[in-house]
């Protein structure tokens, strides 16, 4: 399962989704969408824009767990 933790680090640049949005150019909508975990793509150069403004890396913002059902079933 792919977490994206990018609440987790707008709240340690002290950055809020309006000035996020703002400097990376995309509506708030989408990046709201992208905070919730809700969406299903991210484009590459939008994942870029977002590490620039937030001075971090990619894996800071994305992060990929087994989900249980993978791990109870060995795989």
């Amino acid at each position: 399962m792919i977490i994206i933790n990018l609440d987790v680090m707008m709240a340690k640049r002290k950055m809020s989704l309006n000035e996020l949005s703002e400097k990376v150019g995309i509506t708030l909508a989408n990046l709201s969408i992208l905070k919730n975990n809700k969406a299903k793509a991210i484009r590459f150069s939008t994942l870029d824009a977002i590490c620039r403004a937030l001075d971090c890396r990619v894996e800071d913002i994305i992060e990929y767990k087994r989900d249980d059902m993978e791990e109870n079933n060995g795989q």
